[in-house]
């Protein structure tokens, strides 16, 4: 494909496409999985089975995406290397993230007793449950090496725009999940433990199969691994400051959906399940939203790293045509079929009034947090990793006085109005903060 094809509006906007359907094809089976968890647990005849899955897929959940930066990371430093067409720095920063992943993935290994006792006293189940959890918890967390090394495997191949790998390694996992779910829940009669076991055997699955493709690949990478690459602390340097900073920026990140949970939680269990409901609109949304941000990752890297800006333009344009247009959908979505979409996740009535009533929410939210993710795919691809650190703190410097705010001037019966209120904030405030870094990188680099 040559410069001018690659520039122009139509191949960037097919290009987004063929890389974006894998990826939201992908997070499909995401939820599919953990609708399979619950309705075998959930048929169990103690439900403290179902309560102690529930509590330790949400400890890992909050564990592994803090380590997220590793596909992050990589994907935004391979696809530059893959501009530059340096075959060389391609083979060894999947080298240096797999032994990052390694070195990691043992570490919480070895320090599992601590980190689980802390986040299960964190999520604050009954005894009966945690003790379940705590069960739960030690036989999953033997997957973290498999599971981080993965995460590096997806960020390589998405910076070398190969993204139906990760829709053929994430659909091999999760059905294999789902199928050891089956036979030793149902078959052989075990109960949490064996979802947990089924994990962590459908992880070191996936692992071999991606470290099988990555063989594969390798074939047509010219140059080796290098000595001087791999195990010199000082050649990470570069890989430990991105992914250093996208830590932060998750850690953030993660602060601010626990400040929202646990601040709903804070006004009675019937407001904390309707926001729990209506945080899966943001989630859905998501779904979609990610795969043509992790599209723009993969092209904008490319372009930065040939530095060949008439490309980088058009991927931004593309994707943003993309994405404007799916949170239109999405807005519209909810707006006409909130309600119905309400009573498919909850059949309990108070809930479902009390979702219904901040609804209007979730139909701005998409339209607000589009920018968001579509600009954090570009400045993975860039690295320019400061940028996204910064928006989340700026947007938490809104959020937390909005906060504060809301719950001193308004009436108890508003509280919860005030709270989404601030969280809208929150994402408008990155949107903004994110449109004018890409406007200030623009006029000084990215031109």
């Amino acid at each position: 494909m040559s410069r001018s094809d690659t520039a122009s509006p139509g191949a960037a906007r097919r290009r987004i496409l063929t890389l974006a359907w894998p990826i939201i094809l992908s997070n499909i089976t995401v939820p599919l999985l953990g609708l399979v968890d619950t309705a075998v647990v959930g048929h169990l005849p103690d439900a403290r089975y179902l309560a102690a899955v529930t509590l330790g897929a949400t400890l890992f959940s909050f564990l592994y995406w803090g380590f997220g930066f590793l596909r992050m990371g990589t994907t935004g430093l391979t696809s530059q290397a893959v501009g530059r067409e340096n075959d060389s720095d391609v083979r060894n920063l999947l080298g240096q993230s797999l032994l990052l992943a390694a070195g990691i993935g043992v570490a919480l290994v070895v320090f599992s007793r601590p980190l689980i006792a802390l986040g299960l006293w964190l999520l604050d189940g009954s005894e009966a449950a945690t003790v379940l959890a705590s069960e739960y918890a030690g036989i999953r967390i033997l997957s973290a090496p498999a599971v981080l090394a993965n995460y590096a495997i997806l960020g390589w191949f998405l910076g070398q725009q190969n993204s139906r790998v990760t829709l053929s390694i994430l659909v091999l996992t999760n059905g294999v999940n789902i199928v050891l779910d089956l036979v030793f829940v149902i078959g052989l009669g075990m109960t949490s433990d064996g979802v947990a076991w089924a994990t962590v055997i459908a992880d070191y699955t996936a692992l071999v199969f991606g470290l099988w493709l990555v063989s594969r690949q390798l074939r047509w990478l010219s140059g080796s691994f290098l000595r001087s690459r791999l195990l010199a602390i000082a050649a990470y340097g570069e890989l430990f400051s991105v992914n250093a900073n996208l830590f932060v920026r998750t850690l953030g990140l993660l602060f601010a959906m626990a400040f929202f949970t646990s601040r709903g939680a804070a006004q009675g269990d019937t407001v904390l399940a309707a926001n729990a409901v209506l945080l899966q609109f943001i989630m859905l949304t998501s779904y979609a939203l990610d795969g043509f941000a992790h599209a723009t990752e993969a092209l904008t890297g490319r372009s930065v790293g040939a530095k060949r800006w008439a490309e980088f333009t058009q991927a931004v344009r593309g994707a943003a045509w993309f994405s404007l247009i799916t949170a239109g959908i999405a807005s519209l979505a909810f707006a006409l079929g909130g309600d119905a979409l309400i009573a498919l996740l909850t059949g309990l009535p108070e809930v479902r009034d009390t979702a219904a009533i901040y609804l209007p929410w979730m139909v701005a939210m998409p339209l607000i947090a589009v920018w968001s993710y579509l600009l954090d795919g570009v400045f993975i691809g860039a690295t320019a990793i400061r940028e996204m650190r910064n928006s989340i703190f700026v947007g938490l410097a809104v959020y937390l006085p909005a906060w504060w705010l809301g719950q001193t001037l308004l009436p108890e019966a508003l509280a919860n109005h005030g709270l989404w209120l601030a969280f809208t904030l929150f994402m408008l405030t990155r949107s903004v903060t994110l449109i004018a870094y890409y406007y200030q990188r623009r006029r000084t680099d990215w031109c």
